[in-house]
């Protein structure tokens, strides 16, 4: 549906938030569609709701209808709200290193349709994915991390995201970005972990497990911060292994795991169905 919005809200709970919202909504010609809401608690808890609306019919443009419902829903419930539009995609970029099959896996699932953004570019540390990456139709620059470190590929790569980038997607980019790399992209910078975390944080969680002789390996999409691997969890899953499983065995059965769960996590952050509450995540599926 080219011709909906979806508002996402977090406010201190109390009576008549939905009423407000819907009653607005209603008063301006909008169809709501698709209405989802938690509580942590009904007394003093923090309220979250995603709704989705039908457009063509509303009586005020775009900027009226935010600078309306700000001042006569938002300010008196004391909301956090954002207001996003289905038919303006998001310019995502790619980040990957050698390991190409989370990235394969969101180049093949946006062909598709699956994934309403724009995929502007692929960024790599290395030129491996550059034939496969440009066989979908999609731009690829190579940031190799030399002589200058990473401070010198951060600022390379800030130069190509430029200032319209609304998401970045570690499909396995196998090196730790800085904070002042990752600050003007808060809650907008997607990993996938090869584990199932907080189990094994850092490098090679597959010979961790394995060490540790483990019965289920996971994989584990969040949202990236300053301190690694430890950001709002968006998606995980899990498989069942035996002590029959070598690391490479544990790695291709990980692989698989990887690729779902990311792909499953940038599609539900592009449709806005994810809200961030300190470090946790409410997706509404």
């Amino acid at each position: 549906m080219t011709h909906t919005a979806r508002l996402r809200i977090t406010c201190p709970d109390r009576p008549g938030i939905v009423s407000a919202v819907t009653t607005f909504l209603h008063a301006h010609g909008a169809n709501i569609v698709d209405l989802d809401q938690h509580s942590t608690d009904p007394e003093g808890g923090t309220f979250f709701m995603r709704l989705e609306f039908y457009t063509p019919y509303m009586d005020m443009s775009r900027p009226a209808l935010e600078s309306s419902f700000g001042e006569v829903v938002g300010t008196p419930f004391c909301m956090d709200w954002r207001l996003s539009y289905s038919d303006v995609k998001k310019r995502a970029v790619i980040l990957v290193s050698r390991h190409d099959h989370c990235l394969m896996e969101l180049l093949w699932r946006h062909a598709r349709g699956e994934l309403p953004c724009e995929v502007a570019m692929v960024i790599s540390n290395h030129e491996d994915a550059r034939t496969s990456v440009e066989s979908f139709g999609v731009p690829f620059s190579c940031v190799p991390v030399g002589d200058g470190g990473m401070p010198e590929a951060e600022a390379r790569m800030a130069e190509l995201l430029g200032d319209a980038t609304d998401l970045v997607v570690l499909a396995r980019y196998m090196r730790v970005l800085s904070a002042d790399f990752l600050r003007p992209y808060d809650t907008r910078v997607i990993n996938i972990h090869h584990s199932f975390l907080p189990a094994f944080v850092g490098a090679d969680p597959y010979r961790q497990a394995h060490e540790r002789g483990v019965k289920l390996i996971g994989a584990t999409a969040h949202y990236v911060t300053a301190e690694l691997d430890a950001g709002p969890i968006i998606e995980q899953d899990t498989a069942r292994v035996t002590h029959r499983f070598s690391v490479a065995d544990l790695k291709a059965t990980g692989s698989e795991l990887e690729r779902t769960v990311l792909a499953r996590a940038v599609k539900w952050h592009l449709e806005d169905r994810v809200i961030v509450f300190g470090n946790k995540t409410v997706v509404f599926r």
